[in-house]
């Protein structure tokens, strides 16, 4: 990586970009020329794969899944492509920028998604193996608990604590990408009060349960 930042005209540039590319909502996308109903207009109202699997229709789902882990990903790729050796500082920003483009797009007034699913392309532009470790911590959780939300939870609270201690295997951990982890993962949390709350109570949404 860099040793000399980039000049605050570039870093602030990749940061714009960034959250622009986070903002698009591919749940409202997806629907619409699918021709389903806006995702914002049933279940928890969410724009984001989870509350598109209510409608039934996997494939819709899967897309949105898809279009916004991948927006994650293209973010911090494209910035490594237009800055080579972009510095961990810069690229932790990025990485925060991308997440808040999802939960906060200036495309839809501000109000997003959870952005589990970015989370996990942001992690997967970081290290493949440390998003496939992530994944697979969902996967047992959903088996075990069918809460989308918990499995989540558990997911991101995971993440720092597998990037710092597969540093030591598989990558170098850097300071400011681990502090972009954990600033991702408070967020997570705090997209998630509604779900926690819910899962204290007992009345949270299992997993493929139809919108009433």
């Amino acid at each position: 990586m860099l040793t000399t930042p980039p000049s605050m005209a570039i870093a602030a540039g990749l940061i714009l970009m960034a959250y622009l590319i986070g903002s698009i909502p591919f749940a409202v996308v997806v629907s619409k020329l699918m021709g389903l109903q806006d995702p914002r207009s049933y279940g928890s109202k969410n724009p984001g794969a989870t509350n598109v699997l209510r409608t039934g229709n996997k494939k819709a789902a899967a897309l949105t899944l898809l279009g916004d882990a991948a927006k994650g990903w293209f973010a911090l790729w494209l910035a490594g492509v237009l800055v080579p050796g972009i510095t961990p500082g810069i690229f932790a920003l990025v990485a925060i920028a991308v997440f808040l483009g999802h939960l906060y797009p200036v495309f839809l007034g501000f109000k997003g998604g959870k952005g589990v699913a970015t989370a996990l392309g942001v992690l997967a532009a970081i290290s493949g193996w440390l998003a496939l470790a992530v994944v697979v911590t969902w996967l047992l959780m959903a088996v075990i608990s069918r809460y989308s939300s918990l499995s989540a939870l558990v997911a991101a609270f995971c993440a720092p604590l597998f990037y710092v201690l597969g540093s030591g295997m598989a990558w170098y951990a850097h300071t400011h990408i681990t502090l972009a982890i954990v600033v991702i993962t408070a967020l997570l949390f705090y997209r998630h009060a509604a779900n926690i709350s819910r899962l204290i109570k007992g009345t949270e949404s299992r997993i493929g349960s139809k919108k009433k």
